[in-house]
Formats: C-alpha cells, sequence, structure tokens
C-alpha cells in the first residue's frame, strides 16, 4: 500500500494531548485527518446520535458528538477514502475483556470495521491508585512517546504483513514513556474482572479494584494478558475482531424446537 489515508479520532477530546502526540506520529506514515469529539466523551462505549454538528478545525473536524459519531461521520461524509482508523491515544489503559465494550477509544475502532475498514485503539497505562483520582491526573507529550512509537509502528507495517488479513482490530495499551524502552508483545484480553459495588444509604459506589492492584503490581491476570504485559512496562496488542463472535448450541437448538408459541408465559 502507498501512503494511506488516516482517520484519527479519540474519546479524550480533540484538544487532548495524547491525540496531538499520536497526530505526529502518524504524520510520518501517512496522510492524516482528525474527526473527533469536541470535548470529552469517555466511557460512552458505543453511543451515537441522530445528528451531529461539524466545524473545521486545524487537523481536521471537530464533531459535536460521541467517537462512535466520528467514526460514522468521518467514513461517510468527511473522509470517505480512509485506510485505517486509529483511535487515541487515551488517557488511560482500556485493559481486559470487560472494558472492550465501554469504552469510546476502542468502540471508535469498532465501528470502523463495520465499514471493512481497519483500526487500531491505543491507550495509555498511568498508574493510579483510586479511579476517583484518575481525573486529578496529567500527562504531556513526551509522556504518550512509547504508545506512539507502537502506533506509528503497526499503522506502518500492519498492511504489508497480513496482520488486517487475519483480525479486524488492534488493541494497543502502552505504559508511559517514563518507564524507559518498552517491547511490544502480542497478547489477549484479560478475563479477570474485579468491579465491586457498596451501598451507603441512598448511593451505590461502583468500583473498579483492579487499579489498586495494578499501581501496586499485584494482578492476577496471567502471562500473555493484555494487563500483565503493560504492568511488566511492555506495549500490549491484541489482535481482536468485531462484531461478537457466535457458535452453534445444541442445547439452545433444543430448547428452540420444543418452544410453543401458543403457550402462556
Amino acid at each position: 500500500m502507498d501512503e494511506p489515508t488516516i482517520l484519527l479520532t479519540n474519546d479524550d477530546g480533540i484538544e487532548s494531548a495524547g491525540l496531538r502526540a499520536v497526530y505526529d506520529g502518524l504524520d510520518a506514515v501517512g496522510d492524516v485527518t482528525v474527526v473527533a469529539p469536541a470535548d470529552d466523551q469517555s466511557a460512552v462505549g458505543r453511543a451515537i446520535s441522530h445528528e451531529v454538528s461539524v466545524r473545521e478545525h486545524e487537523l481536521g473536524y471537530v464533531v459535536e458528538g460521541t467517537p462512535t459519531d466520528c467514526v460514522v461521520a468521518g467514513l461517510e461524509a468527511l473522509v470517505p477514502e480512509t485506510d485505517l482508523v486509529v483511535a487515541g491515544c487515551n488517557r488511560g489503559a482500556n485493559l481486559g475483556a470487560y472494558v472492550l465494550g465501554r469504552s469510546g477509544t476502542v468502540s471508535a475502532a469498532v465501528e470502523a470495521t463495520f465499514f471493512e475498514v481497519p483500526a487500531i485503539a491505543v491507550s495509555m497505562y498511568i498508574p493510579v491508585r483510586d479511579d476517583t483520582a484518575f481525573a486529578d491526573i496529567e500527562a504531556d507529550g513526551d509522556s504518550y512517546a512509547e504508545a506512539v512509537r507502537a502506533t506509528s509502528y503497526l499503522a506502518d507495517h500492519a498492511f504489508e504483513a497480513g496482520v488486517f488479513e487475519q483480525c479486524d482490530y488492534l488493541n494497543v495499551n502502552a505504559p508511559v514513556a517514563e518507564w524507559g524502552p518498552a517491547e511490544l508483545e502480542v497478547t489477549q484480553p484479560s478475563r479477570v474482572y474485579e468491579m465491586g459495588a457498596v451501598r451507603d444509604g441512598d448511593a451505590v459506589t461502583l468500583h473498579d479494584r483492579i487499579w489498586e492492584r495494578m499501581a501496586e503490581g499485584d494482578i492476577p491476570d496471567p502471562e500473555g494478558s493484555d494487563r500483565r504485559a503493560v504492568v511488566d512496562g511492555k506495549v500490549s496488542v491484541s489482535p481482536l475482531t468485531a462484531p461478537h463472535t457466535t457458535e452453534h448450541h445444541e442445547s439452545l437448538d433444543a430448547l428452540a424446537e420444543t418452544y410453543d408459541p401458543a403457550a402462556g408465559p
């Protein structure tokens, strides 16, 4: 492939340091156009709007909407010649199978696959001990260097290597650059799930306990998992498919055969 046309989006908003860092890195790989939300759209999943307003920006376009809105608008109306969608770099990791559907960053990559456009979602892990403190963590452009290096490398070489002939999108998670040079490891999303909830009167606080364990380096995730790789200071790359896979189930067939539509509830 000649120089690819790249649509760059994110969920942190068009003014985020992570998006700008990835833009600068990808600029040496292909023709990059940003189509990104006007403001923070973290954890919106694949939420989509009926109509969004769009305005021009020095990097491309600003969309008053979600990351999914950006991808649909970008591929259908703004940058229809796109060869590759890149989403990120997100300020904070998107690790574990249970996180994939929540993440606006990963959801943007998933949306691209329905257009049969390959995609890369990229996020940077920032060690924190509590979800509520995360909003106060700042990261400048230099902190994203390992994420940018890995993303640019994959965008430059994945097509020729045939990577997207075997997967639909890549979920990339990198440690902060301050940890030093990071190797790249092919991984699978961790299945470890540690969400909890505590009731206090009329309120219930939801909490992901894995963040504290990650900050301590004490995680239950096995070798080969995305979370283990990042905590060990590596760049995790998970090759994934979309939409969700389905399998034939004989037990469900049996239920379908005995179903009586005339019977009462």
